[in-house]
């Protein structure tokens, strides 16, 4: 949202009204921070250039965007970063691991309506009542552009950025998704604050199924169970389908054991609430799904972000790591008619693990 005029000062009071207005429209907490991120900049190009983001080619475009905000959106002196939870469904304990029984995984942050649409809304909202209040020009993002969410979300106090990559909050855990405001308008920062950090622990680094946490704060997209489920679009290798197990759309392994997510709260946003029982759906049942239910099913949910050929492809993995069961057979030999080769090979492994 653009208007006409700016105002170079701030009432004092400008910042606690900011909050509570975030607080009226769902959001938890917000902090405000400047646009400086040379201190994530050697961190952020050494990963690119050690090929750890895969085929996620959009994030090595527009590098200086992502480091330089006002590039991105010209004039912005400060970042307002936004937390809202997102958790439809009680808080899985840290034993909670998924364990394939028959029933299919989807990421909790996945199950309820897409995120993109309810948070950018919202912080588009937020902008324009400070615009109201104090004038300025603004920018809502929500993981939909060159944006360095994490490493604003730290410089504005919102927390830490943890072992497993994400950030976490003391009083909250990780189970929250981010949002920016992009103004330049000179609003006072709030600094980071003094926290608490992982210290020695490491249970997302021992309990990710693939290893792609291969150092404290370093991911391998190439091995990460969410990569290889969304972002990855072809065959999924061999060497890493049955430690998938389960999960056929991301993985939320290392926030379940994250000991910091005991202080998580399931999320009162109706816009989150689990669709369609998916929370607890069958592999068997979700293989019934032909590809008009699917996008019937999956219409307005981040599910989307998967075609339907992925989708049968996630499935027939997790269906090659269930019990035997000859209703899922059944449903595989259905979904390889017509499939195309890429899924038909995956199907083809299922089968032959399911016995056949």
């Amino acid at each position: 949202m653009t208007t006409s005029h700016t105002h170079p000062a701030t009432r004092p009071d400008l910042v606690r009204d900011i909050e509570r207005w975030a607080r009226e429209l769902g959001f938890q907490g917000i902090g405000i921070a400047d646009t400086r991120l040379a201190d994530y900049a050697p961190a952020f190009r050494n990963w690119l250039e050690e090929r750890m983001h895969g085929d996620m080619g959009y994030l090595a475009r527009n590098v200086d965007k992502r480091l330089e905000p006002d590039r991105l959106h010209p004039g912005t002196i400060r970042v307002i970063s936004a937390r809202m939870d997102y958790l439809g469904t009680p808080p899985p304990k840290a034993t909670d691991i998924p364990d394939n029984d028959g029933t299919a995984y989807i990421a909790r942050y996945a199950l309820g309506r897409d995120y993109h649409k309810t948070v950018r809304r919202r912080l588009a909202r937020l902008a324009a009542r400070i615009d109201a209040s104090a004038g300025g020009r603004f920018r809502a993002f929500t993981d939909s552009a060159p944006v360095l969410e994490k490493p604003l979300g730290e410089k504005s106090g919102l927390g830490w950025i943890g072992k497993n990559t994400l950030l976490l909050n003391e009083k909250a855990g990780s189970w929250f998704f981010l949002g920016e405001v992009y103004t330049n308008l000179p609003l006072p920062v709030t600094p980071p604050k003094t926290q608490p950090g992982c210290g020695t622990c490491r249970a997302c680094i021992t309990v990710c199924p693939t290893a792609a946490i291969v150092g404290p704060g370093k991911l391998d997209a190439r091995r990460c169970i969410s990569y290889l489920t969304i972002e990855h679009k072809g065959t999924i290798p061999i060497e890493h389908r049955e430690a998938i197990g389960n999960r056929v759309f991301g993985c939320d392994d290392c926030q379940i054991v994250c000991p910091w997510n005991r202080f998580a709260r399931r999320s009162a946003e109706a816009d989150f609430a689990p669709r369609h029982g998916l929370e607890k759906e069958s592999i068997a049942a979700l293989l019934g799904w032909d590809e008009a239910t699917f996008l019937a099913r999956t219409e307005g949910m981040a599910l989307r972000r998967v075609n339907y050929a992925q989708w049968v492809r996630n499935l027939a993995v997790a269906a090659g790591n269930a019990p035997a069961d000859p209703e899922i057979v059944r449903r595989l030999k259905a979904r390889r008619e017509g499939a195309n080769a890429m899924v038909r090979e995956h199907i083809d492994w299922a089968l032959e693990r399911q016995g056949c």
